[in-house]
């Protein structure tokens, strides 16, 4: 519960993945990937029900296994390469009604904890939407585009003198992927997540905003483990 609000746990997972086929399901730290993330949403103090919304039969069952629920099986159109997450999230939403809040919790993000969760939920006290972020490791003044000859143009140029030394740099965050949450009536006017100058941001620590997508990223998120 958000103060007077149920919270509704959604964790999505479709059957396909090109980057790491078989991704959900895919070891990691001797269990499936997609069980942490149940198990840290089985651990959240805040979140009242979780349910799956996925489109595979074996994820299903696994997710069952470990105690999650599937109350229906996600459509074929919304569990292709075109599918956004966010029609993903209403549909679950018009599927199980009844909730204020909700939060969405992608098993690509095996590191994130209960405390995790709870500490984005707590960041709907005063806004409509929070969501986890890290700290960015490349600057964006750092970072280029290449016209059709190859010649470089930046991104985003600093202002006229500043400091491009490391220690002077102002902070850069971004959206590590792994804790969604708003309010239902507002995710369903503003259909994103995100909204400049509403969405409240909760700093992640980089070691666990792990987002597996490659077999790279997966080696990487499992030494993070071992440490």
């Amino acid at each position: 519960m958000i103060g007077d609000s149920r919270v509704l746990g959604i964790i999505t997972a479709r059957g396909g993945s090109k980057g790491l086929p078989g991704k959900n399901l895919i070891p990691f730290g001797g269990k499936a990937l997609i069980g942490w993330t149940i198990a840290a949403a089985q651990a959240s103090v805040g979140i009242d029900r979780l349910i799956l919304s996925s489109d595979d039969p074996a994820i299903i069952a696994e997710a069952a296994a470990m105690g999650c629920e599937a109350p229906f099986v996600r459509d074929a159109a919304l569990s292709d390469d075109t599918a956004r997450s966010i029609d993903v999230v209403l549909d679950a939403l018009d599927r199980v009604p009844g909730f204020e809040v909700m939060v969405l919790l992608q098993p690509t993000s095996p590191l994130r904890t209960a405390a995790d969760i709870d500490a984005v939920l707590a960041g709907l006290t005063d806004a409509d939407s929070c969501v986890s972020v890290s700290e960015a490791e490349t600057h964006p003044w750092f970072t280029y585009r290449t016209d059709a000859s190859g010649r470089m143009s930046p991104y985003a140029e600093p202002p006229a003198g500043a400091s491009l030394r490391r220690q002077d740099l102002p902070g850069v965050l971004t959206v590590n992927g792994a804790v969604y949450a708003a309010r239902v009536d507002w995710l369903r006017r503003t259909r994103s997540f995100v909204v400049p100058g509403e969405t409240r941001a909760w700093i992640m620590p980089t070691e666990r905003a792990a987002d597996i997508d490659t077999r790279e990223d997966l080696i990487a998120a499992e030494r993070r483990l071992s440490l």
